[in-house]
């Protein structure tokens, strides 16, 4: 295995889910970032409504509306997700959360590993 920086492999991550966002919606976010902490992958993104979602704000069930086919779009692209997150740092994946704040145009997606980056790849 090769001995990436958490810097490196933060930012294999973040251009991972980059990529994902932008083949499942045909845009990415505007910022994304990711976070190793110990056994947990956190990937940060702002700017992540499409024009569609940002039209449906104007609607009342809008806001409801963007967060349950997002759910909708996790549950059905969970497998594609846990394959980049094992492929990037070697580490099966026990689960998988994510959420979006609909108005901030925020979006969090979480990652459990089953091993701590810290301990593998010996970061002090």
């Amino acid at each position: 295995m090769s001995r990436l920086s958490r810097g490196e492999l933060e930012a294999v991550l973040a251009n991972a889910l980059l990529r994902f966002e932008k083949e499942q919606l045909g845009r990415g976010p505007v910022e994304i970032k990711a976070f190793l902490i110990e056994n947990i992958v956190l990937i940060m993104a702002h700017g992540v409504l499409t024009a569609e979602e940002t039209a449906l704000l104007a609607v009342p069930q809008g806001p409801a509306l963007v967060r349950q086919i997002r759910h909708q779009l996790l549950e059905a692209s969970r497998s594609r997700l846990v394959s980049i997150v094992q492929g990037a740092t070697g580490c099966p994946v026990r689960s998988v959360l994510s959420d979006i704040d609909v108005p901030a145009s925020d979006c969090v997606f979480v990652f459990i590993l089953d091993e701590r980056l810290d301990e593998r790849y010996d970061w002090r």
